[in-house]
Formats: C-alpha cells, sequence, structure tokens
C-alpha cells in the first residue's frame, strides 16, 4: 500500500470471567516500517475479499432502529474539525463499539484498529477488529516461548470510509466499503450499528441491472452479432478497469466511452435513463456480476460449464429444442484427461 500514514492505534478487546472487557491504548503507534508492513498487509488482505458491502452514515431524515442510531459520525466529525484528537475519536469508538459486543453477547477478544492515511490523493480512515490466535516465537535467547499474535488473513470485520468523499459529496451512498459474509449483512450487523452505517447501495444489483440494461440495448439497437459482441466486451472491460483501479463505475462515463467505440444514435446513458430500471449513476461495479456480458457459465448436476460469448454458434452450438450443448474441440487438459481415461495414447 503506497500510502501517507498520519495516524494509527490499537485497543485491545479481551475476555474475563464470561464478560468481554476493554482496555484502551492512551497514545499512538509510532509512524515505523512494522506499523506500515502491518496497514499494507490488512489492506491486501481487505482488497481480496470478495465480497463487500457499501454504505453511508445514517442521518437524522432515516427512519431506523434506535439501536442503530450511532455517535460515531459525531466524533469523527468533531476530530475532522480539530474538536476532537484521534485518540479521542478511537478511544469513543472503542466505548461504543464495547457497547455493541455487550449487547450482542459476543466474546471475541481481539484488537480494534484505527489508521488515517492518504493514497492517490484521498483521505482514508480505516477500522477494523483484527483477530488473534496463540502461536510460538524464538525469543532472543533462542528459546521458544508461546505468543499472542494478529491473525491478519482471518479479518471479517473492517470498514474504510473515504474521507474526502464524505466532505466532497456527503450525498454520496458509497462512500464507506465493508467487508460483507458470505451468509449476507447478518455478519457485520454489529460492525455496523457501532460505525452508524446504513447499506447504501449492493454492487451486485446495481451490476446485474447494468448487464440486464446492456443486453436490452444491444436488442433494441438491433445490432449485428459482431457489434452486440463489441458494446457488451466494451461495456465489461471499462467497468472491470473501474474496478482495477478502485472506482466506481459511472454511467454517463461509460456511455461516452461506448459511443467512441461502438458509435449509434441512442446512447446508452439516454437508453438506461429512459428505462427507468433503478440503475444508478454512478456505482462500485461487481466483477462477478460483469462477466456475464462476456462468458456462459453455469453448473449442476455433476456438471460445470463456461466459455466465452463469441465462441456460441462457432466452436459451442446450443440446440433450444433437445437442450442439447456441442462443443467442437475440447481444451487441452480436459482432452488429455479423458484420452489418459479411455487408455488412448497411454
Amino acid at each position: 500500500m503506497q500510502a501517507d500514514v498520519k495516524h494509527s492505534i490499537i485497543h485491545q478487546f479481551y475476555t474475563s470471567d464470561g464478560q468481554i472487557g476493554l482496555r484502551v491504548a492512551p497514545a499512538t503507534l509510532a509512524i515505523n516500517d512494522e506499523v506500515g508492513l502491518l496497514l499494507t498487509e490488512l489492506t491486501d488482505v481487505y482488497n481480496a475479499k470478495p465480497t463487500k458491502g457499501y454504505a453511508r452514515f445514517i442521518t437524522a431524515e432515516d427512519d431506523v432502529d434506535e439501536q442503530q442510531i450511532s455517535e460515531f459520525p459525531n466524533h469523527l466529525r468533531d476530530w475532522r474539525s480539530g474538536a476532537l484528537d484521534f485518540i479521542g475519536l478511537t478511544q469513543q469508538g472503542a466505548k461504543l463499539l464495547h457497547a455493541q459486543l455487550q449487547h450482542y453477547g459476543i466474546l471475541e477478544p481481539g484488537f480494534l484498529l484505527f489508521a488515517a492515511y492518504t493514497q492517490l490523493g484521498q483521505d482514508y480512515l480505516v477500522v477494523a477488529f483484527l483477530p488473534s490466535k496463540e502461536g510460538v516465537t524464538i525469543a532472543p535467547d533462542l528459546s521458544v516461548d508461546r505468543s499472542s499474535q494478529l491473525d491478519i488473513n482471518k479479518v471479517q470485520l473492517a470498514a474504510m470510509i473515504n474521507l474526502t468523499e464524505l466532505a466532497e459529496q456527503p450525498d454520496s451512498n458509497s462512500y464507506i466499503s465493508f467487508i460483507k459474509g458470505r451468509v449476507g449483512r447478518k455478519v457485520s450487523d454489529f460492525f455496523l450499528d457501532f460505525l452508524g452505517c446504513a447499506e447504501g447501495v449492493n454492487p451486485k444489483r446495481q451490476s446485474q441491472q447494468l448487464v440486464d440494461s446492456v443486453q436490452q440495448y444491444v436488442k433494441e439497437q438491433e445490432l449485428q452479432p459482431e457489434q452486440a459482441s463489441l458494446v457488451r466486451k466494451s461495456v465489461y472491460e471499462i467497468c472491470d478497469n473501474q474496478w482495477q483501479q478502485g472506482e466506481p463505475v459511472r454511467i454517463r462515463d461509460l456511455s461516452e466511452q461506448l459511443q467512441a467505440t461502438v458509435p449509434s444514435e441512442r446512447s446508452f446513458a439516454d437508453f438506461s435513463s429512459a428505462q427507468n430500471i433503478g440503475l444508478a449513476e454512478e456505482f462500485p461495479a461487481d466483477r462477478t456480476t460483469m462477466r456475464k456480458l462476456i462468458k456462459f457459465q453455469g453448473q449442476g448436476g455433476g456438471v460445470s460449464v463456461g466459455f466465452d460469448q463469441t465462441l456460441l454458434g462457432a466452436r459451442v452450438e446450443y440446440d433450444a429444442s433437445t437442450d442439447k450443448l456441442t462443443i467442437h474441440g475440447t481444451p487441452p487438459n480436459l482432452r488429455d484427461q479423458l484420452r489418459r481415461y479411455f487408455g488412448i495414447d497411454s
């Protein structure tokens, strides 16, 4: 992570007599290589998580349950204005999370990390609950000693707040990103409640709506197969490039780039706006969902099949009347397995 770390601090949660306890740090961490390595590892693990949610802070206008109303946004605002220092912000935050852990009856020891940094001209605050594990280490006298170590790879509770976007676009629905558990938001309920967040935009749903809109756009424009394929591929590449840069998809920008590649009488932006299907003007793309524009894939009944859409009608044929898929020429590694299975050339 090429970032300029401004402040960082770690508070500890521990269990004792069936209760969850909190020990707050009195000072920030020194800015050194070890802290930089910790944040780099955490960022790498965070970015590698396949599913993330996007959120915004709850406001007075929101109709939410009382337990979702948190003082954290107010503390954050005080810190940004200079009315509260970083240590005070994080200590107040740790106490809020402690209250949530007690409320949900969660006895999970670990460490709460707050880190403020600047990256690519954007200010961020990362808040992460770091689990720990027991391990062994070699002491200076070469003896073996037990130690408690951070288990960064097991991080499931973490959020990144884009402070620059929050200041410049307070009405945005996605200036906060967080790790979303495999079973949905339930895994991170108490963590979002502690931060005072409400999920603002669903990347999978928005990406699926974009895929559907592109398919409808291609059909309405009555494009030739080659042009239709180029439109789908171009949209996927634009979205994938945004994903790799950590930037959201902006429909207006996507439409302009698409128009430059495949000129049309009606722009995609005008088409999608007229459809009124709830496609947001800006949202983080879900890479897996966007692949539906360029690939067919599915699995079930012990069979898994996937191929580029451009192969349909060429190397791959589908007979809808018999539901039969014919593949001409198998992948080399699959062909080798089949030949060995049937004893060919062995």
